[in-house]
């Protein structure tokens, strides 16, 4: 059976927290609570997406937003049992879609050092490190646990 790529619900959280947390690679961080979740599906409506399978069970997930000038990409995850099959590259061409319908020209991707799998993944489809650029980040405040 095929997946059915589809908009990303806040229906769909448990199902997909539970796939990231088993995905090699993906760090989560308190930005990824479903309260947080939510507002970043309202603040970017039809950009994040998910592949379902069989019995509507969640196969791969893909968070995609923008600020007005550039996309983001955040945990990219397709289930072990599911990759090599095009669903990491479905979920995407549904994300650049969206990006494209916003008018927004590049998208950007962080991605651990460490992570060998996913540089692999993203250098195949095309995309490019720049060495000119550092990531910086600072917490400006905690956010409340749920």
């Amino acid at each position: 059976m095929a997946a059915l790529i589809r908009e990303m619900t806040l229906d769909d959280y448990r199902q997909i927290l539970a796939l990231w947390k088993r995905t090699e690679g993906i760090g989560l961080s308190e930005s990824d609570n479903e309260m947080a979740t939510a507002a970043y599906l309202q603040r970017n409506p039809g950009m994040s997406c998910v592949a379902v399978g069989h019995s509507d069970q969640v196969i791969g997930a893909v968070l995609c937003g923008h600020d007005g000038r550039r996309g983001y990409i955040h945990h990219l995850a397709v289930a072990a049992e599911h990759r090599r099959k095009g669903i990491a590259k479905q979920l995407l061409t549904f994300c650049f879609a969206g990006l494209k319908r916003n008018n927004i020209p590049k998208c950007n991707v962080f991605l651990f050092c460490n992570n060998h799998d996913g540089h692999a993944f993203w250098v195949h489809h095309g995309w490019a490190k720049r060495a000119d650029l550092y990531l910086l980040q600072k917490t400006v405040s905690q956010p409340s646990v749920e």
